[in-house]
């Protein structure tokens, strides 16, 4: 049997437990047809970066699957169906990750890089230019240009 890993959105004004429902749903049509599901994430309410079907937000879920080609077909075909699903995209891995998935993972902020003077570049020099003060700026006239009549 062949590796999956299946993500699908659902509707934003789902409950958890209504998601958690739709997950066991479709684990009973893997199983039904000889696959088996391993590791299942809720990512949560996530927001989408477009609307989808007057969407803005959506429940995302992560599943692992080892099951045969027709199982994952007859999960799409009822995904399709259903009006509760927003998106679904299914991807076909060598092998299942260990552990959390990358959107489990939490970020801790130490392992971010700072903002410090100690890892930024050095700032560019303007050579010669002395600093600019207010009131002190005057303008050099233009040898290309005539004077402008006005202010003859």
């Amino acid at each position: 049997m062949a590796l999956y890993e299946h993500v699908f959105l659902a509707r934003q004004d789902m409950s958890a437990q209504q998601v958690d429902a739709l997950v066991e749903q479709y684990k009973g049509v893997l199983e039904a047809n000889g696959g088996k599901v391993g590791r299942v994430e809720n990512w949560g309410l996530k927001s989408l970066t477009y609307r989808i079907k007057k969407n803005r937000k959506a429940h995302y879920a992560l599943m692992d699957i080892d099951a045969p080609a027709a199982a994952v077909h007859e999960m799409e075909r009822q995904m399709r169906i259903n009006e509760d699903i927003l998106r679904y995209m299914t991807i076909a891995v060598e092998a299942h990750e260990e552990g959390p998935s990358a959107m489990m993972q939490k970020r801790d902020r130490d392992d971010r890089p700072r903002r410090d003077g100690d890892d930024r570049p050095p700032r560019r020099e303007f050579g010669d230019r002395p600093p600019r003060r207010d009131g002190d700026f005057q303008r050099a006239p233009r040898p290309d240009r005539a004077p402008r009549e006005d202010r003859i």
